[in-house]
C-alpha cells in the first residue's frame, strides 16, 4: 500500500515593513533605516545614513536583499523615498500604513530608549549599528 504524500508546504509571502527615523549622534542628525519581518517580528537589518531619501532607501533595501531572499517579499513602506527605491530594485512595495505599525512602534521604542539614557546618542556610527 502506498501512502499518499502531498508536496512540501509552501511558505507564505514574507511581509517586511521598512522605515527610517532621524537620530542624533554626537550632535549630528543621521537617519536610521530598519526592516522588520512582520510574520516573525525579526529585525532583518538596520543601517545608518547621513541623509534620507531615495538613494539611501535604495542602498538600504539592496543591502537587505543581499542578506535575505527577497524574491517573495512584499515590502510595506510609507510614501517617501522607498517607493522609487522599490521601483529601481524591482521590488514589490505597496503603500500600507496599517500593517506598518510594527516598525513605527519599533522606531519610537528605539528613540525612547536612547533618549532615556542620553540626551543625544554618544558614540560612533558603528556603535549605533551594533
Amino acid at each position: 500500500m502506498c501512502d499518499s504524500v502531498s508536496g512540501p508546504p509552501k511558505a507564505t509571502q514574507r511581509r517586511t515593513a521598512v522605515d527610517e527615523t532621524a537620530v542624533k549622534i554626537n550632535g549630528e542628525w543621521s537617519w536610521l533605516y530598519a526592516a522588520i519581518d512582520l510574520n516573525t517580528k525579526v529585525i532583518l537589518d538596520v543601517a545608518l545614513f547621513k541623509r534620507h531619501g531615495t538613494d539611501p532607501a535604495a542602498a538600504f533595501l539592496h543591502g537587505v536583499c543581499e542578506k535575505h531572499d527577497c524574491s517573495e517579499t512584499m515590502f510595506l513602506a510609507d510614501d517617501f523615498g522607498h517607493r522609487t527605491a522599490f521601483s529601481r530594485l524591482g521590488l514589490n512595495g505597496p503603500v500600507d500604513d496599517t500593517d506598518r505599525n510594527l516598525i513605527e512602534k519599533w522606531s519610537r521604542t528605539f528613540k525612547m530608549r536612547a533618549n532615556r539614557f542620553h540626551n543625544s546618542w554618544v558614540g560612533s556610527r558603528l556603535s549605533v549599528r551594533k
